[in-house]
């Protein structure tokens, strides 16, 4: 686990160099097809050396939800154990890992005419102002979130006008946890969140290079798409969305796309630092991947220290 442009994907590739390990990517904006400049996703070289599980599983106009990663990643993971080997789970949406270890909450399923009802109040009024009417309903929930956080503050106002019930009570009700595994939790945390911040510029002006606008261009002439679906909240993605739309020109893009990437890296280390039993490690250190292959072998039996065979 780690935030992004901490150097996961490299790291796990050198574990699989070394240890009969399969890849289970935990990477909600992975999954869509097509999507591949802006997602960082493995070329076709690495995924020829390693493949990954849980990518390029659905299409840019569809959904994916954290129970059905949960589902689908336990169903990879008892295939990757038959076979004999370890599944190596990869990412960065913290909300996937959680779920995995620690189940779901009872939550309402989404109801489109109420979605639709907080979009209309959002256009009229903001997402700030929606976001203090959260706060009045449900400060637990209102005080995690920014307040132009609008898929987060959309759910939880949906929950509450769904249940009549804050969501931050219902997360709070006993949930069912299967999880027939002991997990090695690994966290990769910069040692110096500045060199963090430079590594996310630089990484976002190559998506540009490599040509992110076109690749959102084609994706509109493909797909009927609209800016409030999932995919379209990909960081990066909505701020191309803007650019493509005239609202932003070139500069304001490259510092927009750069503030939300460096946004998305906080709230991952937020979520990184509530987590429990983590084996920390600099992100920045040059011998990274010998520091993670150490700890692992010392926690590995055996039997599992040959790589898997391909």
């Amino acid at each position: 686990m780690g935030p992004t442009a901490s150097g996961k994907t490299s790291v796990a590739l050198d574990l699989v160099r070394e240890l009969p390990c399969e890849i289970v990517s935990v990477d909600s904006a992975q999954v869509y097809r097509h999507m591949d400049i802006g997602t960082a996703k493995p070329d076709a070289e690495t995924l020829g050396v390693a493949p990954h599980h849980l990518i390029n599983v659905i299409d840019p106009d569809e959904a994916f939800s954290a129970a059905r990663f949960r589902d689908d990643a336990q169903a990879l993971m008892r295939e990757i154990t038959e076979r004999g080997n370890i599944p190596l789970l990869v990412g960065g949406t913290m909300m996937y890992f959680k779920t995995m270890l620690e189940g779901l909450s009872e939550l309402p399923q989404a109801d489109p005419a109420i979605r639709m009802v907080i979009d209309t109040m959002a256009d009229e009024s903001g997402w700030p102002a929606l976001h203090a009417k959260l706060a009045l309903v449900d400060p637990e929930t209102a005080a995690r979130l920014e307040p132009n956080d609008a898929q987060r503050i959309q759910r939880a106002l949906e929950v509450y006008y769904i249940s009549n019930r804050p969501m931050s009570e219902l997360l709070k009700k006993p949930k069912y946890v299967y999880f027939p595994y002991t997990p090695l939790k690994l966290a990769l945390i910069p040692g110096d969140r500045s060199v963090l911040h430079d590594r996310i510029a630089t990484r976002f002006e190559t998506m540009l290079e490599l040509g992110l606008i076109s690749e959102l261009r084609k994706l509109r002439e493909d797909y009927a798409l609209e800016p409030d679906m999932p995919s379209m909240r990909c960081v990066g993605y909505r701020q191309t969305w803007q650019y493509l739309d005239g609202k932003i020109g070139l500069a304001t893009l490259r510092e927009q796309g750069i503030a939300a990437t460096r946004q998305l890296a906080k709230r991952q280390l937020t979520w990184l630092r509530a987590m429990k039993e983590l084996a920390e490690f600099d992100c920045l250190d040059e011998d990274l991947s010998d520091q993670v292959l150490t700890h692992l072998r010392q926690h590995l039996p055996e039997t599992t220290s040959e790589p898997a065979k391909s």
